[in-house]
């Protein structure tokens, strides 16, 4: 099993963390999460993942309120999204984040 995790800085305030896992050449695993630094301490904002056996986001305000949503494509494809997702959009949703409402 392949496995592959960094961190990627965008600001010196956040970060996308990413970590996936390939076996067989199918994604197994895997975890991409935006991380916004509030008070020196790294909080998670929004994470795509796989733990409960389906791809998913979790959004989260400054409270550690979570919303989950069903992404409803494979892993491979989710991990995709993901990336490309953060990548475009992590300023918006650090924003918002900061703000106390849902990313």
């Amino acid at each position: 099993m392949a496995e592959k995790q960094y961190v990627i800085p965008y600001s010196l305030d956040a970060q996308k963390r990413h970590h996936h896992e390939i076996q067989s050449g199918s994604v197994v695993a895997f975890m991409v999460q935006l991380e916004v630094r509030v008070q020196g301490t790294w909080q998670t904002v929004v994470r795509y993942d796989c733990a409960h056996g389906f791809a998913h986001c979790d959004r989260y305000n400054r409270k550690g309120e979570q919303r989950k949503e069903d992404l409803e494509m494979s892993f491979e494809d989710a991990l995709t999204f993901a990336d490309e997702d953060l990548d475009e959009r992590w300023a918006g949703y650090r924003d918002r984040f900061l703000k106390g409402v849902f990313p």
